[in-house]
């Protein structure tokens, strides 16, 4: 096969390439200067809608309506897109090796790809049960979600098996976002966790409590402190039941599980430096590799408010590492500098009627603050986390944009918290915000805090 060469090439299909892209554009790349090599059949599409409105039985989402960069209020980035700005999209291509020192990639065809700068966005894959030998987890029916055609196979099993029942295996983003649209198509719905309670990675006991309690009145099912260790199937080798650690059996017409991603470096090991599991970046997303760039899940960066090196999975992430390291190449070509990178940690979840938004870290005391019973008709709530006299992390459910900017703030900001009894005795969401300047004024002095949400 002919060998192809490219002055830029996106390793990886997914968020940050899409947003990689559209910076390159803005920077003025040149007609055939850059490629992205995806496994994906698709362009680029923001991947946080295969667990919510993908799966909803009513305003359903689908492509063309959430490629890339819709997700942040952005322009839709439609194949034709990548064509009228001589961006070479080359799909269905896997790439099973990437030889960094001779710049060259090959795919699973056999076709040779060479570059002159790489940006690696491979992003993550899922953990699977089969991975640790799990009795039957290779049983039809039973589903991850990464990709748009995981979640076509989940959409056809959920009108197959209509009013059936399900199991969902974890209780982070996955399992809970995937147990509460089953539930709205009708599912009988459990979920089984290990953990004392659900999204332990982010959530206090208190703030899981409310979540909890609130999917139980939805009629979701919650089984904690255990695992599913294997899975029975029928003569079409379909799985019937979750056989569970603790010896309880579970009926199941379809199981998702959702127990965590790994990065997909296997094919920059030994090539690239790393750290903490990702590939080691600097500020601007270079690695240790002269013209290799890496973004998304897969870098591990300096991240500056906290003065460490850290991996961060989020699709927030993604998108704005994907658009520094552009921003960054196309500098260092003009002999001029960008800022550095200075991110906020971001996450955020919607399901049933519930939004919520954290900012920053989740480290040392917290303090709830909030109407944050699972029967309450507004379930407004929130959390700060304290560390050394400061706030440095914020979670809001259900708030307003108004309010959802200002726990971001306080998050960047740090003020002072000296008194947690008072902070979570205060009516903290009694008004909404005035004006920035407001917030601003406030968080600079580092006082009043009541007054933050007036």
């Amino acid at each position: 096969m002919a060998e192809k060469s490219f002055k830029y090439v996106i390793i990886g299909g997914g968020v940050a390439a899409g947003y990689a892209a559209r910076e390159f554009a803005k920077q003025g790349v040149k007609p055939s200067e850059l490629a992205i090599i995806s496994k994906e059949a698709v362009a680029p599409y923001e991947r946080p809608a295969l667990s919510k409105a993908y799966l909803f039985p009513e305003g359903t989402a689908r492509l063309p309506g959430f490629h890339v960069c819709v997700g942040s209020g952005g322009e839709r980035l439609l194949p034709e897109w990548y064509t009228e700005k001589g961006i070479s999209l080359i799909l269905s291509t896997e790439i099973v090796k990437a030889d960094l020192s001779s710049k060259t990639l090959t795919s699973a065809a056999g076709e040779t790809f060479k570059y002159q700068i790489a940006i690696i966005a491979t992003g993550s894959s899922v953990i699977r049960l089969s991975d640790f030998g799990v009795q039957g987890a290779d049983a039809k029916n039973i589903f991850y979600l990464r990709e748009i055609d995981d979640a076509d196979k989940l959409v056809e099993a959920i009108k197959a098996k209509k009013n059936g029942k399900a199991v969902v295996v974890g209780g982070g983003y996955i399992g809970l976002e995937l147990s509460a649209a089953l539930r709205v198509n009708n599912i009988d719905s459990t979920m089984v966790y290990p953990e004392p309670w659900c999204m332990p990675r982010l959530f206090t006991a208190d703030i899981a409590a409310f979540y909890e309690g609130y999917y139980e009145n939805k009629g979701i099912k919650i089984i904690k402190g255990t695992v599913a260790v294997g899975f029975g199937t029928n003569e079409n080798g379909e799985v019937t039941d979750v056989k569970l650690k603790d010896g309880r059996v579970l009926e199941a017409d379809i199981v998702v599980v959702g127990v965590g991603g790994k990065p997909l470096t296997t094919l920059f090991k030994g090539q690239v430096e790393e750290e903490k599991g990702g590939i080691k970046t600097d500020t601007f997303f270079k690695t240790s590799v002269p013209d290799v760039y890496a973004v998304g899940d897969v870098a591990t960066f300096p991240l500056k408010l906290y003065g460490e090196m850290r991996r961060v999975e989020h699709v927030d992430h993604a998108r704005k590492s994907a658009e520094q390291a552009v921003k960054a190449i196309f500098a260092s070509k003009q002999g001029k500098s960008v800022d550095e990178y200075d991110y906020l940690p971001f996450f955020y979840s919607r399901a049933f009627d519930l939004s919520w938004q954290f900012y920053g870290d989740n480290v040392g005391d917290t303090v709830l603050f909030g109407d944050s019973s699972p029967t309450s008709t507004t379930h407004k709530f929130g959390s700060y986390w304290i560390k050394d006299g400061k706030v440095v992390g914020a979670f809001l459910e259900s708030g307003t944009p108004e309010e959802n900017k200002a726990i971001a703030k306080v998050a960047r900001v740090q003020p002072l918290a000296q008194n947690l009894d008072q902070l979570a005795t205060e009516e903290m969401l009694r008004n909404q915000i005035n004006t920035p300047r407001d917030i601003d004024e406030l968080v600079r002095s580092e006082v009043t805090w009541g007054k933050i949400f007036q």
